[in-house]
């Protein structure tokens, strides 16, 4: 659900503590209707005030998501979105000011978040408390403004929906996309042993680079054959985050009683041979699910793979390449 964008420049006294420095307006990318990348332009607006439960963050890098131009057209509009509205459901940066209710960070911390509402293409934006975390110590700050919604969307399908248990074998299929090269390290650590169906050559080295035990082009191999190499009694789950030629097929080769996830939105539907399981789900951010997402990160190096960083005047640009070749996930960088 696409949420408004609250013009309001009054001050009201609801801020727990916040830095003396913080502006009264800010640069954001916004749309005042649905339609083309053209839409999107730069605006003055409102620094938004955070709540009783909401943090403020002083945006550094905003992910751009291959949902993004969904959003932009109106897709996923349910006739309450309020122009001008400012795009972008995950970004990292600075936490500059908190409500007198927030007790998961302070002001200082390098965070990074992820809301359904939007937001984050601006340099300022609000979000509740159980939307953030702080940054993990061996992910670059810049490039943890990429991984809220595509980490906590892999991590609800491997861990929610398919209970992924060590040893067992997963497929997964958008292995070099944005949720899809965070799912090949989070699976790894979970003991898994993983077949990661890649985009060309570059995102099949790309997911071996991260530790997938096995991958196939999916563009140009013959996935349901490399499944069937690297899973001869048959697969225990597959994720799927992308669909194309030869998806369905491949799944056969799960066992009976194997499971099949995939995030709402992916097309075509996946479908899932008699006697496995199709499990469809919304990567939804909560705090506990923040919490998991860095405790299965802990302290080893987790790579964000940035295919491009774009300035904030070139959004346009952004939501036209974001539809072409890329491997993870392309950012604004708000602060330069």
């Amino acid at each position: 659900m696409l949420g408004g964008w609250t013009l309001d420049c009054r001050m009201p006294n609801v801020t727990g503590a916040m830095e003396p420095s913080i502006p009264s307006q800010m640069k954001a990318a916004a749309i005042d209707r649905f339609g083309g990348p053209d839409v999107l332009h730069v605006a003055t607006l409102p620094v938004p005030l955070p709540g009783a439960h909401e943090v403020l963050l002083r945006v550094d890098t905003a992910g751009i998501g291959v949902w993004d131009p969904w959003v932009r057209e109106g897709g996923f509009d349910d006739g309450s979105t309020r122009f001008p509205y400012v795009m972008g459901n995950d970004g990292a940066g600075v936490v500059v000011a908190v409500g007198p209710k927030v007790r998961r960070l302070r002001v200082g911390d390098h965070a990074y978040g992820f809301q359904m509402e939007g937001g984050f293409y601006g340099e300022y934006v609000k979000l509740h408390e159980d939307c953030a975390a702080r940054i993990p110590k061996r992910i670059d700050a810049r490039e943890a403004g990429a991984l809220g919604a595509d980490g906590i969307t892999g991590l609800r399908g491997l861990e929610d929906q398919l209970r992924l248990r060590r040893g067992q074998s997963l497929m997964i299929v958008g292995g070099s996309g944005g949720i899809g090269h965070m799912a090949v390290q989070l699976a790894k650590r979970m003991g898994a042993r993983v077949l990661a169906v890649a985009s060309r050559p570059d995102g099949v080295e790309l997911v071996k680079r991260l530790g997938a035990d096995a991958a196939v082009d999916g563009r140009a191999g013959e996935i349901a054959g490399a499944a069937r190499t690297f899973a001869p009694d048959g697969l225990d789950a597959a994720l799927v985050l992308a669909g194309g030629e030869g998806v369905d097929e491949a799944l056969k080769g799960l066992k009976k009683g194997g499971r099949v996830a995939y995030p709402n939105g992916v097309e075509p539907e996946p479908k899932a041979p008699k006697g496995v399981k199709l499990l469809a789900y919304d990567g939804t951010p909560s705090a506990e699910a923040f919490d998991r997402l860095n405790q299965l990160i802990g302290d080893q190096p987790f790579h964000v793979e940035l295919w491009k960083v774009y300035r904030l005047d070139e959004v346009a640009r952004a939501h036209r390449e974001v539809e072409e070749h890329h491997l993870g996930k392309l950012a604004l960088r708000i602060h330069w």
